[in-house]
């Protein structure tokens, strides 16, 4: 079993983590292969992670739920799954805390695990010509997400004046700080915080949440995996950013577009048998608990 591993460089006790997983992979009869920057902090030789990550059985994360979004972003698009060991606060996708790491890695062995496929977007960046001020056909630039693409400004306080389009079809026109374009797995992320719904993560949906729109009429609306949300920037100005699972992105002006749609390569994500979304939620947001807090 050959198993990438991912992690913040800079984290407290990423050396103790590293000997304990190191000592349960010898157990297990596993390879550790690892980043390029975990190889650094640790003085390691071998291949890094980034030279052949399609030659893995798994990646690990060990982080919270961004290291997990960067592993899904680079193992997704090769069919390779992820797995998520939690060092963080609230870690809604990495499902499996530290104290089972070594657990862990015998259920990997022992293939005791569950897999889920989680729809990933295909983001498409397509700014305005400077003569014809009409948005290019094709993207000059491309991202792969597992939670959501962020149309929003930057600097100044000031609204967007967008246009939203569901395929060929109007939505209508929208004025807003921005709009977040999410999947299933990431509507519990930004969308949620700006109003969206939950979506449970096997639903084959998007949800495109506007973020503080300047009218009641405007609510979030979800809509088939299949379809194709199109954001196009009315609004005279430039620098407005395009964040993808708030990590990378680009810049647009007025005149722009972003198309998100679904990307053909799925994100495999491992959990333990013992955990489901609901528990996930019940768990770390304390979903549906009307108790009040424990002092």
């Amino acid at each position: 079993m050959r198993l990438g591993v991912l992690s913040q460089p800079h984290h407290v006790a990423l050396r103790d983590i590293l000997a304990r997983l190191r000592a349960s992979a010898e157990e297990v009869g596993a390879e550790l292969v690892l980043a390029a920057d975990l190889l650094a902090v640790t003085g390691g030789d071998g291949p890094a992670l980034e030279e052949d990550p399609g030659d893995l059985d798994f990646l690990l994360t060990l982080g919270g739920d961004g290291t997990l979004l960067r592993g899904a972003r680079l193992a997704g698009p090769i069919d390779v799954p992820v797995v998520g060991c939690n060092l963080g606060k609230l870690g809604f996708l990495t499902t499996v805390p530290i104290d089972r790491l070594e657990e862990l890695l015998h259920r990997l062995k022992d293939g005791d695990y569950a897999e889920e496929r989680r729809l990933a977007l295909h983001v498409g960046i397509h700014p305005a010509d400077g003569v014809s001020g009409k948005a290019a056909s094709e993207p000059t630039e491309t991202f792969y997400a597992l939670n959501d693409a962020v149309v929003h400004k930057g600097g100044f306080a000031r609204l967007i004046s967008m246009r939203v389009w569901v395929n060929e079809e109007e939505i209508g026109q929208y004025s807003a700080d921005g709009i977040v374009v999410a999947t299933a797995t990431g509507s519990t992320a930004y969308s949620l915080s700006a109003g969206g719904p939950i979506l449970v993560p096997s639903l084959d949906a998007l949800v495109a949440t506007p973020i503080c729109p300047h009218t009641l009429a405007v609510r979030p609306v979800v809509v088939p995996a299949d379809a194709t949300i199109t954001v196009e920037i009315l609004s005279r100005m430039d620098g407005i950013l395009v964040t993808v699972d708030g990590q990378s992105g680009g810049r647009l002006g007025g005149g722009g577009r972003v198309s998100v749609r679904r990307s053909p390569h799925p994100v495999r994500l491992i959990r333990m048998p013992d955990q489901n979304f609901f528990s996930v939620l019940r768990q770390k947001m304390r979903w549906g608990d009307v108790r009040p807090p424990t002092a």
